[in-house]
């Protein structure tokens, strides 16, 4: 009579304790359907599902299995599954499964405990739980990585844009930032980054800072912030704020690109990409200029910015060419995705204005970072709470094999 049963484990970790369980399942020609293990702190927890058509070496099986459990001071359950439960199993297999990802600079029990919540909610079981980021050290001054949970949850999306209202409300109430994904085979197998520069690759934004160089700080910082909050046109915006620049003198573009401030985690993120293959590039509707010196700095593939005007050592105030707006950042996002021959699917795109939203909506994986509201609600992803390598969570990678600067 064939029987189909689940056996689980629960205690110390020891060598060899799973080749001495399979020695027994192969002995007594048992078939393995499923099988797991987790470890943590050395405390073993381990489940498979067996298949047998002769219950006398089933029940010789778990006869050994007892003894080696008693050996190994675990606990062991069998528990007989039905075929129906079991084909009903197995077609639950080949539902869309999706990944949520929390991020923080710490995560407790209640953030868990919210976050667990709204996926029941939303229709949703945990099939897994995993710790991305470091062990936690008891001495919080030495705690400088943020903390990353990722579930894996089996269900059906029925209302996506349901779930991220939910998502932006409850990372606004508990300051944590939640991504919900679907787990398809190009969340894996994401091969470019398209990063915005101001606000997001660096702290500043370049035109105020050469703005105040020109004594029209206050002018320009106004329009900008107009611009970002989607409030004005970007290309007038931009033409306005570069004429107010008019007579600066070149020479300052050296001194504002030394007083750069680098955006935490981003020299982490892109050390990580280059060590894993991705391919980088800044889109941005700032200057060239910053954007080679970044080039240089931080080993970006390719950029592409406004070039600033200068005739005889003056700003003129006016840009060469086209300018980069937020249809010219996804234009550029695609063209860059045909000449490395990947699918849009495949690019992330990472920005935090308005003139983001084109590039965040068109990449397989768009992320608003430290964005404004508008752009937070309108993009699919949004980190806000912690650095820039947070993105290496979203994209599946452990704190053990991100590059640390």
């Amino acid at each position: 009579m064939r029987e189909i049963i689940l056996i689980s484990f629960l205690g110390p970790d020891q060598p060899n304790q799973f080749t001495r369980l399979m020695q027994v399942l192969s002995v007594h020609s048992l078939q393995i359907l499923d099988v797991g293990q987790a470890v943590i702190h050395h405390q073993s927890t381990l489940g498979m599902i067996i298949h047998s058509e002769d219950q006398t070496a089933t029940a010789l099986a778990m006869k050994e299995i007892l003894s080696l459990a008693e050996e190994t001071n675990a606990t062991v359950h069998f528990k007989t599954i039905s075929e129906a439960e079991y084909q009903q199993w197995v077609k639950d297999g080949g539902q869309v499964k999706y990944l949520v990802t929390v991020l923080a600079p710490a995560l407790n029990a209640t953030h868990l405990e919210a976050v667990s919540q709204l996926v029941s909610s939303q229709g949703f079981h945990i099939d897994r739980i995993t710790r991305l980021s470091d062990r936690l050290v008891l001495d919080h001054h030495q705690q400088s990585a943020p903390a990353c949970i990722q579930f894996g949850l089996s269900g059906k999306m029925l209302d996506a844009q349901a779930m991220r209202n939910a998502c932006l409300g409850l990372s606004s109430n508990h300051n944590i930032d939640i991504a919900v994904q679907e787990d398809n085979v190009y969340r894996r197998n994401h091969r470019l980054v398209c990063f915005d520069m101001d606000s997001t690759l660096i702290e500043q934004e370049v035109i105020d800072e050469l703005a105040r160089e020109a004594g029209v700080g206050v002018q320009v910082a106004e329009i900008t912030e107009r611009a970002m909050l989607g409030e004005l046109d970007f290309q007038q915006s931009f033409r306005a704020r570069v004429a107010l620049l008019k007579g600066l003198d070149s020479k300052v573009l050296a001194s504002v690109a030394q007083r750069l401030i680098i955006t935490q985690g981003a020299e982490n993120l892109i050390s990580t990409l280059k060590s894993l293959g991705y391919k980088t590039a800044i889109l941005s509707g700032g200057f060239q200029y910053f954007a080679e010196y970044l080039q240089q700095k931080l080993g970006i593939d390719e950029v592409h910015a406004n070039i600033l005007d200068i005739q005889d050592g003056l700003v003129t105030g006016e840009v060469k060419g086209q300018i980069v707006d937020g249809a010219r950042k996804a234009q550029l996002l695609q063209e860059l995705a045909a000449k490395y021959g990947i699918s849009t699917a495949q690019v992330i795109a990472v920005g935090d204005g308005a003139n983001d939203l084109p590039m965040l909506s068109l990449a397989g994986l768009g992320i608003a970072f430290r964005a404004k509201p508008l752009v937070r609600q309108n993009a699919r992803q949004a980190i806000s709470t912690v650095g820039l390598d947070g993105i290496l969570y979203l994209l599946g990678v452990h704190d053990k094999d991100i590059h640390r600067v």
